[in-house]
This record gives C-alpha cells, structure tokens and sequence, in this order.
C-alpha cells in the first residue's frame, strides 16, 4: 500500500497554495481504509494519542494514521458547532473556525425557504455548512470556493450526509464571477473572508473593503439576484449598511455570532436581533431614548445582539426602564418584568469602584464564586478576581460599569 505525505501539524493553510500532500492526505482519508481507522477513533481520548498512535502505525502507513488522528481531533472540537453530524463530517482547522455553527445556518437556511428559494449560490462556501443547511430544506445549491481542499471537504460533507444530489460544488475565485455565471440561481449567499494571513497568523479585517471579495463588490452582487443574504462581521457601522437591505444580528446562547445584510425581503425590518436557538426575534429600531436615572432594584443586561442592532430602547421601553449611563447598555428598573431579549439581576448594592471596599464586601459575605462583568470599564475582570481574591460558598456578581460617568459597582445575582 502506498503511503501518503502528511503535514506535521493540523495548521495547514486552506488556500490555493496550500500543498498537494494536504490534498492527498485527505483523500486517503476517504478510502475505505481511512474510513476504518475514522470510525475506529470517534471516541479516543487524545490524551492517550501517542499510545493509540502506536499501535496503529503497527498496521497502518505511518500517514494515514497522522491525517486520521488530526482529522478525529477536529471532529470532537466541531461537535460544539455541528452537534452529531460532526462525527460523519470532514474538516480543516482553517475550515472549522470559520465555519457557520449549525443552528446558525439553519435558521438563515429556513429564511431562504420561507422566501421562496430554489436555487442559492453559496460563495465563499467553505466546508460547506451552510449548504448542508439549505440542502436540508430541499434548496439545490451551487457552492463555489477558491481552494481546492476545501473544495473537496465540502463535496466529501455533501457525500456523507447523503445531500450530494442537491449541492454542486464548484472550485473557483468568486471574485472573478459575473452575475451571468449564476444566471440560474434565484438567490444568493455571499459569505465573504474577513481574515488575512495565513495559518496561526490570520488576523481579523474589521475594514468592509478588504473583505474577498470587497463589500461593495458583494451588494452587487447580492443585488443581482431575486434574494440574497451578505454575511458581514457584527460590528459593521449601521450607516455602512445599504438602504435597500435589512440588517439582522444573529446571537446563539447569548454569544453575538454574525451580522447578515438580507435583500429582496419587503417584509424585513429594517434592523432586527434574533436569539438562537429559541428564534426569538426583536425588530425596531425607532423607539425613542430612554431615560438616564439611578440605579432600581433590578440591573438587564441586552442580550449581545440586541446591542450591535441599536435595539436597547426598545427593550428599556418594554422594561419600563431607564439606563445608568446614557452611553451604556444596562437598563435599570424598579420593578422586574421577563424579558427574553435580556438577562435580569436583582442589585443589592451599587457603589463608587474600589477595589479594597469590594474585597471587604465579598469577605464579608464569604462569597467565593464571583462573576465579573464590565460596560464601559478598563478594568480586565481576571485582574480583579485576582485582586479580591474571593473565597466562600456563596455566589455573586459585580457589574464594573459608569453611573454619571462615573466609575461604579454594582453588587447582585441572576433572578431565576
């Protein structure tokens, strides 16, 4: 049997100069071979790779077994994102970071579905998480990406969902495609990369311009098409967003995810957050200023999403609340009333920061576990657990914050 070059490390970068060994290495993992030793390693311990190395290079090309142990580590960090399907998929490393968890997509997958799409060209697919989502709502999909391996992850994904029928893979530089080249496409995903570099040294692009392709090559793109969505980073300036789209921040688990620029929706709001996984949905935007005033029993803090769309007066007024601090997105009231868009606490002290007053408090009241969350603060959270230095069996929050430009504590705990 023939044995295939493997890179060292799993840090391989997924471009188009990206080494053939790489590409070989991955083939061979899809050999009935490289499907055996994958099976064989979806529970292993990687605490115990050296040893499970070893025994089955006894057997095994020395490669093969390499790429399978490399490829078995990605498999369990993706379960994070891809839930069970992570133990059928094929990743890079590359690939995994950058890849679309999948209630994310699912819920962008089941947008396009209710829009009526047939046909969505994925660009810049990636290995190809979006695509399995929109495959599953029976929408055939054209993906294209510029680097071969990935290429062929996302085909080998496709494949090993059963879903090969109803997504097209195409190798190609999106940059380089014409609107007349996704003439039979009625929609279109445009999922842009916002990081240079390459390997361990990729870095996050925060200028929408230097995207690939460039954002203002995307809308027109996106504008091509009877629907599209443009997946953008989630701190893009509001007025950067076109009058002709809906912007949509998504957050999972309270962690803001992506912001996404929907066209050809007449129905959309204009701005609008959403709460994976449960979908729920706030949209405004035109909500007047809520007020400053001082600190209520009750401390919410807006969910992630809510904050990057300029939702937060919206839920002020639903809260019948007021802010500490005009710049900052705590709401305060006297009264608590739930609330899905926002996190509530009941406040038992508010203070001028200091940390020796604090560390006072907290021995006090013996409180060991301490969470420490910030607005409008310079002060890092670890630094200053390390400071109190809390012990005890009791629990407690302190929100590092300004009230009156000031800076301020405020000492509470998570309402059931």
């Amino acid at each position: 049997m023939s044995r295939v070059a493997v890179p060292d490390t799993p840090d391989t970068p997924d471009d188009p100069s990206a080494p053939d060994d790489a590409a070989a290495a991955f083939a061979a993992l899809l050999t009935p071979e490289g499907a055996m030793l994958l099976d064989g390693l979806r529970d292993y311990d990687p605490a115990d790779e050296l040893a499970v190395a070893t025994r089955l290079r006894r057997s095994h090309p020395a490669a093969l077994v390499t790429a399978a142990l490399a490829q078995a580590r990605l498999r369990q960090r993706a379960a994070a994102k891809f839930g069970e399907d992570a133990a059928h998929l094929y990743f890079t490393p590359n690939g995994l970071e950058q890849a679309t968890r999948t209630a994310v997509a699912d819920h962008r997958a089941a947008r396009f579905a209710a829009l009526g799409a047939h046909h969505v060209a994925d660009l810049g697919c990636g290995i190809g998480g979006d695509a399995l989502a929109l495959a599953r709502r029976g929408i055939r999909v054209r993906a294209v990406d510029r680097d071969p391996l990935t290429c062929a992850v996302a085909r080998a994904n496709a494949d090993a969902l059963g879903l090969g029928d109803l997504i097209h893979v195409r190798c190609e530089d999106i940059e380089q495609l014409g609107a007349a080249d996704l003439d039979d496409c009625d929609a279109v995903f445009v999922d842009p990369a916002r990081r240079g570099g390459r390997g361990r040294g990729r870095v996050r692009i925060f200028d929408p311009e230097a995207y690939s392709p460039p954002l203002s090559r995307a809308i027109r793109t996106a504008r091509s098409r009877r629907y599209a969505a443009l997946k953008v980073a989630p701190g893009i300036p509001h007025e950067a967003v076109p009058e002709d789209a809906a912007a949509e921040w998504v957050s999972h688990r309270g962690d803001v995810k992506e912001a996404v620029l929907w066209f050809g929706d007449p129905s959309a709001a204009r701005v609008r957050a959403t709460l994976l996984p449960a979908g729920d949905t706030l949209a405004g935007g035109t909500a007047d200023p809520p007020p400053v005033g001082p600190v209520g029993r009750y401390l919410y803090e807006p969910d992630g999403a809510v904050v990057r769309a300029h939702l937060v007066a919206e839920i002020a007024a639903e809260l019948d609340g007021r802010l500490l601090d005009p710049t900052i997105a705590y709401i305060t009231a006297d009264t608590r009333t739930p609330t899905r868009f926002a996190t509530a606490y009941e406040i038992t002290d508010a203070l001028p920061f200091h940390v020796k007053r604090l560390r006072a408090l907290l021995r006090e009241r013996e409180v060991g576990t301490l969470t420490v969350k910030k607005r409008g603060s310079a002060v890092e959270p670890e630094e200053l657990r390390r400071k109190v230095k809390p012990k005890g069996p009791h629990s407690a929050t302190v929100f590092l914050t300004r009230i009156d430009g000031a800076p301020s504590m405020l000492i509470g705990r998570p309402c059931p």
